[in-house]
């Protein structure tokens, strides 16, 4: 069984063919799929398809990119959207001072406010984290943000901040980047981080991997990032989809 651990079926990518996806995904073996949000709105439709579909979960959450749109009326929404037991972590959420859609400011006091959702309801984060590792770093160790466990999604910092992260409570994450041949970070962060510790997950629409790198991605393709992830760690792909797969449903106490 594999899982991905990171997808956007209600992107507008996959509209009108979300049973197709999932149903591609089921024929690679992808037996569940985490839907993540990236803003109120987008949460919803997470919680939406969750519902409708046997394996699939949803997190709620407001992006970086979003987060000047995190007013006190949203934090409450998604908080009470969060309470949905198909919901098993808050996110995405974390720092992107790579685009900086939102002020800087902005980004960190969003980033907070909802890791302080996500403990209050007792639920693990997904964190995304681009250009900011030192600052995503500094708050989830200052807020004691992984006391309810977490994950680095699409992990691209080096390995002593994987270790460091690791201390605080987090699992790494490994999508399609992992598979591309100047990567030379993230290989070494997957063949060297504990694998108690690794994820799997595709970030579709986006960051396909190789060898379908510039089509679009979807669920299935998380069979790929676990066939690279199996070659730098010596192990089989069985091995590498049971080990993930039981990461990942103890990160968000998957329990079925």
């Amino acid at each position: 069984m594999l899982i991905d651990s990171h997808a956007h079926l209600q992107d507008k990518d996959f509209s009108g063919e979300i049973d197709a996806v999932i149903q591609r995904a089921a024929e690679a073996g992808v037996q569940k799929i985490v839907c993540v949000g990236w803003d109120l709105e987008s949460s919803r439709q997470a919680v939406n398809i969750a519902r409708r579909h046997k394996g699939i979960y949803a997190v709620a959450g407001v992006h970086p990119h979003d987060a000047s749109s995190l007013t006190s009326e949203v934090i409450s929404k998604i908080y009470e959207l969060a309470k949905d037991d198909k919901v098993v972590a808050i996110g995405e959420i974390g720092l992107d001072y790579y685009r900086n859609l939102s002020p800087q400011d902005v980004q960190k006091q969003a980033f907070i406010e909802q890791i302080r959702i996500a403990r209050e309801l007792h639920k693990p984060i997904v964190i995304h984290d681009r250009d900011a590792h030192q600052e995503v770093y500094n708050i989830v160790k200052k807020e004691k943000a992984g006391s309810n466990g977490g994950v680095m999604h699409c992990f691209s910092g080096h390995l002593p901040l994987a270790i460091d992260l690791m201390k605080e409570g987090f699992y790494l994450s490994l999508a399609g980047p992992v598979t591309y041949k100047n990567a030379k970070k993230t290989h070494e962060v997957a063949a060297r981080v504990p694998m108690d510790r690794l994820m799997i997950e595709t970030d579709c629409p986006y960051l396909t991997p190789e060898p379908q790198r510039g089509k679009r991605n979807e669920p299935a393709h998380v069979k790929l990032v676990a066939e690279k992830l199996a070659e730098l760690r010596h192990k089989t792909l069985e091995e590498v989809a049971y080990l993930t797969s039981l990461n990942t449903q103890t990160v968000f106490r998957i329990k079925d």
